[in-house]
């Protein structure tokens, strides 16, 4: 199985847990940011903590059908999705919408992930990109980006950002 992208900023961190507590730890960080704080970035010439939001919701909702699809669906075959195409379609999204669809979307998941079996979480199924893994290597793939995301968070609520 090809290695995850997100592996190493999940670390030794179980995929579940991690997938429970991140976008909780991304909440208290930012939940009290006025608008202008939300347009900072973390470096410049990178999406500011909004877009960081919106692409994180983008990618709660790709991902999760992406699994729900190789559970349902038999030798399924992923397609890939480009983030920098994607973040047009959502770009406008306020902040708080963005927040609030993202950790609504990963209790609904949470719910799926914790219900799943052994066997379901090994099914495999075809990533282009990536050859063939299993519904488990997406909770990993998840659980990662988002710690790799609360990084950028953090850089933005330690430095104050970059407008």
């Amino acid at each position: 199985m090809t290695a995850n992208p997100y592996g190493a900023d999940l670390g030794d961190l179980e995929a579940l847990p991690a997938l429970a507590n991140t976008p909780l730890q991304i909440r208290a960080i930012v939940e009290t940011w006025s608008d202008a704080q939300f347009e900072r970035s973390y470096a410049t010439g990178k999406w500011p903590a909004r877009k960081i939001l919106a692409h994180l919701a983008q990618t709660e909702l790709a991902l999760s059908t992406r699994a729900r699809f190789a559970l349902t669906t038999d030798n399924y075959q992923a397609q890939s999705f480009d983030q920098d195409q994607w973040m047009p379609l959502d770009e406008h999204v306020d902040a708080a919408t963005a927040l609030d669809t993202y950790t609504t979307l990963r209790r609904m998941n949470l719910a799926m992930w914790r219900g799943l079996t052994d066997a379901q979480m090994k099914r495999p199924f075809f990533h282009p990109d990536f050859g063939e893994v299993s519904v488990a290597w997406i909770a990993t793939q998840m659980a990662g980006h988002d710690i790799h995301h609360l990084k950028q968070f953090e850089q933005i609520a330690a430095a104050g950002g970059r407008p």
